[in-house]
């Protein structure tokens, strides 16, 4: 697809020319300083912290478990209904940084917020976990939408592959420094390790900053309408692509599938770390030390398959993420097991918290790599002049994902305990292998540079 001279907007007659290095990196660094939520709130600090201090049930936790779930489910659900709108009066008003901030600034004022909660607080603990974590989720879409116009199809595997990986660093930095200077997830901890809000967000204020300098909004803006005009052009725009949908067939395919793989992740991004807390019982050490492995892994798979993409293609790079996904969930069920395995044949005397390790390096792997490959196929399969409502459809297919996955996990560990729940997640990736594999890359990718908005 080119590229117009007097609007920068793509014209569907040839290849976009890459984009500037900093502007590239730029966009980049949204993924540094957003994951830095993901893990302190999401993943390794206050999910814990919600179900063990401010609900804890002990010993089972299974209330903690289920409302973290509720909260988190709520969030998603209104990502699914705002994204596709957002993303169509983004494209015609060609305002996606205006949007993108505005997700930015909410997502750092709540979270701040959440250092106010106390011990027992959970009605406004999960107020503000819904506020924060859906200014965050359908940030996520806005600045994924910038993709396509970053470079050729061939080169989005790595550009996106590139973010992810920065993503991951900056998840690792910010964690380390939490983890050192705010200490333990506990009751007795809890006048320093309630700081965790205030740092999440201060570092993404920070870190995005690079964002907003370099990133560029392509094409002459609009007219400004009123709010009732632009939402209702936004849903009518929403209405006449649906109608259109039944031309990108491999699209669809893929959304599918996006759909059941990222309603295992989520699982795993949310529970992981209270799955190592309640099941395997690790001691803090190794909660350390499983963060710093599943960051590192998941970097390194999202820069080596980001590459691997141009030489395989999305599609299949896609396909092998999530056979290494399968892998993974096998290794996280049979972690005891597999200890008495290595006890008995090796005649080593590891704990099944040190064998768990070997499933986060396979989670880390499967974890950067599947979702960089995912958003980068998306971006092939995307016409440039829908770029923001198509992936408000992706952002709608991930949150939908994950209120399925969190909420079903949430319930199936309700009835069986956590330790059995996670089989799960293998029938998600399953049928996610089984959803993509109609996808053609080549024709989807034609389709779309032939669409004329």
């Amino acid at each position: 697809m080119g590229v117009s001279a007097a609007t920068g907007v793509s014209t569907g007659t040839g290849p976009v020319a890459l984009a500037p290095r900093r502007e590239i990196f730029g966009w980049a660094m949204f993924d540094f300083a957003n994951q830095g939520y993901t893990l302190l709130i999401i993943t390794v600090v206050f999910g814990d912290l919600f179900t063990r201090v401010i609900v804890g049930d002990a010993p089972d936790y299974r209330l903690g478990n289920l409302l973290w779930s509720i909260a988190l489910a709520v969030s998603y659900v209104l990502v699914v209904f705002a994204s596709p709108v957002c993303g169509a009066i983004m494209d015609y008003s060609r305002s996606r940084k205006r949007f993108l901030f505005a997700s930015y600034v909410l997502t750092v004022a709540a979270t701040c917020l959440l250092y106010v909660v106390e011990p027992g607080w959970i009605v406004p603990a999960m107020l503000l976990l819904v506020v924060s974590n859906f200014a965050y989720a359908i940030g996520e879409g806005f600045i994924a939408s910038f993709l396509p116009d970053l470079g050729p199809r061939s080169a989005l595997g790595w550009i996106s592959g590139l973010g992810w990986s920065l993503g991951y660093v900056g998840g690792l930095v910010a964690t380390a420094v939490t983890l050192l200077l705010l200490g333990d997830v506990s009751l007795e901890n809890y006048d320093r390790i309630r700081w965790v809000g205030p740092f999440a967000g201060g570092f993404f204020l920070l870190a995005a900053i690079p964002t907003f300098v370099w990133l560029r909004e392509r094409g002459a803006r609009r007219p400004v309408l009123s709010t009732p005009a632009l939402l209702r052009m936004g849903v009518a725009r929403v209405l006449a692509t649906q109608r259109a949908l039944a031309e990108f067939r491999d699209l669809r395919s893929l959304l599918v599938s996006v759909f059941f793989a990222m309603a295992g992740i989520y699982i795993i991004i949310a529970f992981s770390f209270i799955y190592g807390a309640q099941v395997i019982g690790w001691d803090e050490s190794v909660r350390v030390l499983m963060f710093i492995t599943v960051q590192i892994t998941a970097a390194l798979g999202a820069l080596f398959f980001g590459h691997l993409q141009s030489r395989w293609g999305a599609r299949r790079v896609y396909l092998f993420t999530l056979a290494l996904w399968l892998l993974a969930i096998i290794a996280i069920w049979q972690t005891p097991a597999l200890t008495r395995l290595a006890q008995a044949g090796l005649g080593v005397s590891w704990q099944a918290q040190h064998v768990f390790l070997f499933a986060g390096v396979l989670s880390g792997l499967s974890l950067g790599s599947s979702q960089s490959a995912a958003r980068a196929l998306v971006g092939v399969l995307t016409p440039h002049a829908k770029a923001a409502e198509f992936f408000g459809y992706w952002g709608m297919a991930t949150k939908a994902a994950a209120v399925f996955g969190i909420l079903g996990l949430g319930l199936v560990q309700w009835l069986l305990g956590l330790a059995d729940a996670i089989v799960f997640c293998l029938l998600l990736f399953a049928v996610a292998m089984v959803a993509v594999l109609p996808v053609n890359e080549a024709r989807g990718a034609a389709v779309a540079d032939a669409w004329r908005d």
